[in-house]
């Protein structure tokens, strides 16, 4: 009877195995998945049969399973990724070492997106002057960086030492994630040899 087939037991395809691994391994990638808790739950999907059998591996993660049931067919959702949620912090209290990283982390972006816009429009400026209009003085606008450069920093009280911790973070940033993306990469490897080429049963 078709009224009684549970659309929770869904056999999955190796690629919508793979899509829930490769998910898997951006959450490892991000810092929300230690080692142990990947190679666990990844094993843990490689060897999943039914969509409801993902659910353990993907608990606490936002999104959830990268996939979803719809009409007893399985739909693989191309992006679970989701800001993190901060708790408001109390007025009173006084900042934390994460809040004063994330603030660093956040004023450091906009000071690199206005450096980078202030330049722009510097460029073009320069580019008006000397082509368009050619004025042999255009070069003066380029001394003037130091000043509007300069502006970001002092609203938003971001030092020079500020910007040292910055770039370091980014840097060390970008290495822990390349790592993990590349232990993500080796470990998904890993589970498509181990199951090899489903043979049909006679």
């Amino acid at each position: 009877m078709t009224g009684n087939f549970d659309h929770d037991d869904l056999l999955l395809s190796d690629a919508e195995r793979m899509h829930a691994l490769n998910t898997l391994g951006e959450h490892y990638a991000a810092g929300r998945l230690d080692s142990a808790e990947f190679y666990e739950r990844s094993g843990e999907i490689s060897s999943a049969r039914t969509f409801s059998a993902l659910s353990p591996s993907f608990r606490g993660l936002p999104g959830g399973v990268p996939l979803e049931q719809i009409d007893g067919h399985i739909r693989m959702i191309p992006d679970v990724s989701a800001p993190a949620v901060h708790p408001a912090a109390s007025p009173a209290a006084p900042q934390s070492a994460e809040d004063e990283l994330a603030s660093l982390r956040e004023r450091g972006s906009m000071v690199e997106t206005l450096d980078w816009i202030i330049i722009g429009i510097t460029l073009v400026t320069f580019l008006v002057l000397q082509i368009a209009l050619d004025w042999s003085y255009a070069w003066i606008v380029w001394p003037s960086l130091i000043v509007t450069l300069s502006v970001p920093r002092l609203i938003l009280k971001y030092s020079d030492d500020d910007e040292k911790v910055y770039e370091e973070l980014k840097k060390s940033e970008a290495a822990e994630r390349k790592k993990r993306l590349e232990e993500a990469s080796k470990r998904i490897r890993e589970l498509e040899g181990r199951r090899g080429p489903e043979t049909p049963q006679s």
